[in-house]
């Protein structure tokens, strides 16, 4: 078999075709149409700290495997936190940035990042092959740039068995739902301990007497007012934090307008108002919460808006599992257990490597316990196996 490799500098570069056609195994988030559209409209590219640079390899019908890489000259947007490493390269005169960075941008939720065209993966020990290929591809990419580092973020764990003996393993935790089969929302809730249950009960009445209903409309359904609506709640959030959004209301217009059926807004109504709004990303058998906005504070309405109406959702389509974001011990008592995410790191400078190698186990240590700590006070009944 003939493999040949080559790096792409722009996703507009890429056809969408045959990006489309590695196996994302159902996330929205690596998709042609996302990145494409994070890229027209400036969320990436020069100057924004995330540049194009796409490892791709090549067999004799074209496109083979990929993994969505980009030059990184600071470390935001990311939500895997290296800044220290960063920090401690420029104490001893060493460059850190830039690095290389294989993640799905601005977005901190586990999906394929070593991807296979889907003719391939069917087999699993070419999907193997293929995706060890392109991790060898990313090593001697960054040798022959003299990067600093790679990094794998947010990837599925069998992609972590592709991986050499180079790589450091990471670990985090989030908080995640796991559809165990619930007819509706009472039928999830009779899980619960009676006094977690009355408690969730009682959040969601408090939305309902404030008057507030909720509507639903895929990206394919909402209107542009209701987009841009959507966008500025969202910047509210933001802003109230100190910083401006990741993504422009260009941006929203356009993934929804493209990705149709994988965006989902839930609109918070009051009288003809529209009061909060949270924005999701439909995966083959996920729903991801992303973002979020209100134009007050409303007591409860973040729970029932982010949480309790995605829940919901998952019931009513069938999905099977619930990503929310990071962070947020608060989910727990809504139903959100401690999961474990993933990520890895290649750094080239040995001694560095050692040191970060001897930090990320006393990490791993300190985040296996604290998610075994959290997972003592989930709401379900003792009875309830978790995941």
């Amino acid at each position: 078999m003939t493999r040949s490799a080559s790096v792409v500098e722009r996703v507009a570069a890429l056809s969408a075709a045959d990006w489309n056609a590695l196996d994302h195994e159902g996330s929205p988030f690596t998709r042609h149409e996302f990145l494409a559209a994070l890229e027209s409209t400036g969320c990436i590219g020069e100057n924004t700290g995330w540049r194009p640079w796409i490892v791709t390899l090549h067999d004799e019908r074209g496109l083979a495997a990929a993994a969505p890489t980009w030059l990184k000259d600071d470390s935001y947007g990311e939500f895997v936190f290296d800044f220290a490493w960063a920090q401690a390269y420029a104490r001893h005169g060493l460059r850190y940035y830039p690095k290389l960075v294989c993640a799905a941008p601005f977005t901190p939720a586990t999906g394929p990042r070593l991807l296979v065209r889907a003719d391939l993966a069917k087999d699993p020990a070419e999907r193997l092959s293929w995706r060890r290929a392109l991790q060898q591809e990313l090593l001697a990419a960054a040798e022959r740039e003299s990067l600093s580092s790679v990094h794998l973020l947010f990837p599925t764990e069998p992609e972590l068995e592709a991986l050499g003996p180079e790589w450091l393993s990471r670990i985090d935790c989030q908080f995640h739902w796991h559809n165990r089969g619930y007819n509706n929302f009472e039928d999830f809730l009779a899980t619960f301990t009676a006094e977690k249950r009355k408690k969730a009960k009682r959040e969601r009445r408090r939305v309902a007497e404030s008057g507030i209903r909720f509507e639903s409309r895929l990206g394919s359904e909402a209107s542009l007012n209701e987009i841009l609506i959507a966008w500025q709640l969202h910047r509210t959030t933001f802003l109230h934090r100190g910083n401006e959004p990741y993504l422009g209301p260009e941006t929203f217009v356009q993934i929804a307008q493209t990705m149709g059926d994988a965006v989902l807004f839930k609109f918070a109504r009051q009288g003809e108002e529209i009061v909060a709004v949270a924005v999701f990303f439909i995966g083959r058998d996920t729903l991801y919460g992303r973002y979020w906005g209100s134009a007050e504070e409303y007591h409860s309405l973040h729970f029932e808006t982010c949480y309790h109406q995605g829940i919901e959702f998952c019931i009513e389509r069938g999905l099977a599992r619930f990503e929310p974001g990071t962070q947020g011990e608060h989910k727990v008592s809504r139903g959100f257990v401690p999961t474990r995410t993933h990520s890895a790191h290649f750094v080239a400078e040995p001694r560095f490597r050692t040191a970060i190698a001897d930090y990320l186990e006393r990490e791993r240590e300190a985040i296996d316990r604290y998610a075994e700590g959290i997972a003592e006070h989930v709401p379900y009944k003792q009875s309830l196996a978790l995941p």
